[in-house]
């Protein structure tokens, strides 16, 4: 079941059949680089990563990391939806693509209907972004989507710095 369309996209939830997708995904050198090193070596790692974090807050929360596809053909591009982090009060959105899809309009379409969605069906009343600040496209699309540079932090288990987004205007 499609949770959200957009005139050239489909975003669902991810399940374990879609293995393979996220091996490849969270093995390309920018999603390593921006997001971090998950550690996902194998369809196996897939799998579990799958099954203890991405279903596991659709259960939790209702919402998660949603699988995009392009509707003219069904091909998973990447992944884009609500991350729900201990140390952060509100849920911050996330997404990443392939890079034989990026600079096509694909992250900006997926990522404003995923935000449409989270502040109207989901009743979310603020949402974060994080960034480092040496990645420009996330922090450009942050921005395009109407979110605001609020302050730096640190998130547990990382020794960088990230940038901190929110909906609202003041401190998060």
């Amino acid at each position: 079941m499609y949770a959200i369309k957009t005139p050239r996209l489909s975003l669902r939830e991810i399940s374990t059949a879609d293995d393979e997708f996220i091996l490849a995904l969270m093995n390309e050198p920018a999603y390593i680089q921006y997001i971090g090193d998950r550690g996902i070596r194998t369809v196996e790692n897939a799998r579990t990563y799958i099954l203890d974090k991405l279903t596991a807050s659709y259960a939790k929360f209702g919402y998660g990391l949603y699988l995009v596809e392009l509707k003219e053909r069904p091909v998973s591009v990447g992944i884009c939806g609500f991350v729900k982090r201990d140390s952060l009060e509100h849920p911050d959105i996330g997404f990443a693509l392939l890079r034989e899809y990026w600079a096509r309009g694909f992250a900006f379409e997926a990522a404003s209907a995923v935000l449409d969605f989270g502040l109207g069906a989901l009743d979310l009343k603020t949402v974060l972004g994080v960034t480092l600040p040496d990645n420009q496209s996330s922090i450009r699309l942050l921005e395009k989507l109407g979110l605001k540079f609020q302050k730096m932090i640190r998130l547990p288990r990382t020794d960088r710095a990230n940038m901190l987004f929110s909906t609202e205007g003041g401190i998060a």
